[in-house]
């Protein structure tokens, strides 16, 4: 659907060669002569943007510009003589004006920056979530390993340290942030889960410490930023390798005094939050090779739980498998039950994908075995260790196959199907970004770690 603009004001040739510039890049169009049928203008269709004009039209005052500023982005076209005026709307909340006359693809730039700005921060939520204790807790099982992180969780719960998770991808991390939360003396407030990889490094900042109204292009109103949503809770930054250098200096200075400050403001305000981090890299080559600061590190560093990969608490997988039958959303109802040649195969699997393979391998057992009452051996879809050409599948692409004459460490493996995938799309980096799932910045940093040409 065509973004849709309404211009308000300006005589009728103004708002006819408007209509006509923007109308051939695709906009929908819509004008007010006055303030009267703005309103109606606005109730018939919300707009995108509003491009006002000045000298304001008959209607229209500071009140009603102030007031449109904190629903839409507002665009003010003016001439030399009304410069000022339109400084006077900026400081009412408008994004942003040009000065007559003005080039049909400036202007057709700026309308299409301050479109999408406002687009990111009202889908900013995307990128986080607000986690609730609805879930089963996957910390589940029997082995030592987990015995030994649940003491450490209790016992580092009781405080307000922060806490730094250690894990290889799929282990649990996100889990393991849920239950320190639980077991706190903030378990009553809320747990807000940032994910550092999803979040564009150009909003990062605004996200995490919010910001003022007018702080930049498309801050039409104050927000307040993730750490204000988990005051009196527990921040939870994932992977938070991924955090640019820029924020890591301001992270670094929430934990040091537990103050912040929004963006554009002059203000500081009390962080009352605890941070919980986790990643799956190696924090500390990343400070060596000064990719991620020292001292931050340090901060972080105050107490070190590590989540075993699945390969190193087998005895977990049977535990696991029936937590994952049990569970209403996979069992469908049915009760279900894995037979002892299954159980088996999934014994000896080294699950390089760790719990989060192990769910996705049941969830599919679930569905391939149908009305079955058990799961056997043909319902699971576990990778061949070895094969000895590649297979192709229906669709004629050709499948992942990772030959070794030896038990390969899980690193061998990341490092062999890396070198798959680049030499299968050997154009941009990009694409090859997009078939590993991350983002490119990432790509380069995991070709870094495990030596790989870029």
């Amino acid at each position: 659907m065509a973004d849709h603009i309404l211009l308000v004001g300006g005589d009728d040739r103004s708002c006819q060669e408007l209509s006509a510039s923007l109308a051939c890049r695709g906009y929908q169009i819509a004008s007010a002569a006055d303030g009267r049928a703005a309103a109606r203008a606005l109730v018939a269709q919300p707009p995108d943007l509003i491009l006002l004009e000045s000298p304001w039209p008959e209607g229209v005052g500071g009140t009603l510009i102030e007031r449109w500023a904190q629903d839409y982005p507002v665009l003010v076209l003016c001439s030399e003589a009304g410069i000022e005026a339109a400084l006077q709307a900026l400081r009412l909340g408008a994004t942003e004006f040009l000065v007559r006359p003005v080039d049909q693809d400036e202007l057709a730039g700026a309308v299409r920056r301050i479109i999408d700005n406002a687009l990111l921060y009202r889908r900013g939520e995307f990128y986080t979530s607000v986690v609730r204790q609805e879930a089963p807790s996957l910390l589940v099982g029997e082995s030592e390993p987990l015995r030994r992180l649940l003491a450490d969780l209790h016992a580092v719960a009781a405080t307000e340290a922060t806490v730094l998770i250690l894990g290889e991808s799929g282990v649990g991390k996100e889990k393991v942030a849920q239950e320190i939360h639980r077991l706190s003396q903030r378990a009553e407030g809320p747990l807000v889960a940032v994910d550092c990889c999803s979040l564009p490094e150009t909003l990062f900042e605004s996200e995490l410490f919010g910001h003022e109204r007018g702080a930049f292009t498309g801050a039409a109103q104050r927000k307040p930023g993730l750490i204000e949503q988990a005051s009196g809770g527990t921040l939870f930054l994932d992977e938070i390798g991924e955090i640019p250098a820029v924020i890591q200096a301001k992270l670094l200075r929430v934990l040091e005094t537990k103050r912040f400050r929004r963006l554009g403001s002059a203000t500081d305000l009390p962080a009352e939050v605890r941070i919980v981090a986790a990643t799956n890299r190696d924090l500390d080559g990343m400070a060596k090779r000064g990719e991620f600061r020292q001292d931050l590190l340090y901060r972080l560093n105050a107490f070190v739980v590590t989540m075993a990969p699945l390969r190193e608490r087998r005895e977990d997988i049977a535990p696991l498998v029936r937590h994952f039958l049990a569970h209403p959303g996979f069992s469908k109802r049915v009760v279900k039950r894995v037979s002892e040649a299954a159980m088996r195969q999934l014994m000896d699997y080294a699950w390089p994908g760790n719990i989060r393979e192990l769910r996705n391998v049941v969830e599919r057992a679930i569905i391939l075995s149908g009305n079955k009452l058990k799961i056997d051996p043909e319902h699971l879809t576990l990778p061949q260790s070895a094969a000895p050409s590649p297979v192709i599948g229906a669709s004629g692409a050709a499948a992942v196959t990772l030959a070794f004459d030896h038990e390969p460490t899980l690193a061998e493996i990341e490092q062999r199907y890396v070198q798959l995938i680049l030499a299968r799309h050997p154009g941009p980096r990009a694409a090859v970004a997009r078939v590993l799932g991350i983002g490119e910045r990432t790509l380069y940093r995991l070709l870094a770690d495990l030596k790989v040409a870029p």
